[in-house]
């Protein structure tokens, strides 16, 4: 989204929170001027943050618990990525050292569960090798690949704790070609606005959400039990335009230990960098 963004392709953006800051005042696009950003965090979505699991191969005896994980080797998608810096929260909730854990990245979800599994679909009579002993993802989305059911009862993947980003996880950005001078764009504001009246629209029909989850018509398919406890867990805010500063403090200040952002940027230059609108 952020290459689109840039590219003039989309003009606003719903994203995960330590993407977007990351791509504003992370240490490639520090050296750029902030004007060459191409984007603004506008608003937020949701107030609640996101619920990652923490899984690991099946058949890993060796590993059952997160304790087990300390100094193994965490499989993420890519560097900077939200499975990336999560690594580096679970180390900081655990009292780890912050290298502890060391960094393999393996692309995409399924190279992923291929990863600690061991498992090679080219070549699927090879013994097991694994090149990771765990990652995280977001829960429901992996939930399929850990959750024994009758179809399904040995399931390729074991979970073995979950986390939660310590900041709300979901934020909206907007086009800094599209909209000029963000803070005071009245398109920009009619469009907000439109978003706030999309969450209460959501909100008042919550059953028909849940039937909605299982058709896959807003980009997912979840079944009755997990879109009724998702909707539990997540609370979209009452209105869209703003974010708090404190907030993008505390993801830059994750994203620093993580070497994501150079650790001699200043906050302020990072909170400069990365919010269009404050709350």
């Amino acid at each position: 989204m952020i290459t689109s963004l840039r590219e003039k392709e989309i003009d606003i953006g719903i994203g995960l929170t330590e993407g977007w800051v990351a791509g504003l005042a992370g240490k490639q696009q520090a050296q750029k001027d902030p004007a060459e950003g191409g984007y603004k965090v506008v608003g937020h979505w949701v107030d609640t943050p996101l619920r990652w699991a923490i899984v690991t191969g099946r058949e890993r005896e060796d590993i059952q618990s997160v304790a087990d994980l300390k100094d193994k080797r965490v499989g993420v998608s890519r560097l900077g990525s939200g499975s990336h810096i999560m690594s580096f929260v679970l180390a900081q909730q655990q009292g780890w050292q912050s290298d502890s854990l060391s960094t393999v990245p393996l692309g995409p979800f399924q190279a992923l569960r291929n990863g600690v599994t061991g498992s090679d679909p080219a070549q699927p009579e090879l013994p097991p090798n694994p090149t990771a002993e765990f990652f995280m993802w977001e829960h429901f989305t992996t939930k399929p690949y850990f959750h024994p059911t009758e179809e399904k009862p040995q399931p390729p993947l074991k979970k073995i704790g979950e986390i939660y980003t310590p900041w709300p996880s979901w934020m909206v950005v907007a086009s800094t070609s599209t909209f000029s001078n963000v803070e005071v764009n009245g398109k920009l504001e009619q469009l907000l606005k439109f978003l706030d009246q999309g969450v209460k629209d959501f909100q008042a029909d919550l059953p028909q959400v849940v039937q909605l989850l299982g058709t896959g018509e807003l980009g997912c398919t979840y079944g009755e039990e997990d879109a009724t406890e998702w909707l539990k867990d997540v609370r979209f805010t009452g209105e869209v335009r703003g974010v708090q500063r404190a907030i993008i403090e505390g993801v830059v200040d994750v994203l620093k230990v993580a070497g994501v952002i150079d650790t001699s940027m200043s906050n302020d230059e990072a909170v400069a960098r990365v919010v269009g609108i404050h709350q």
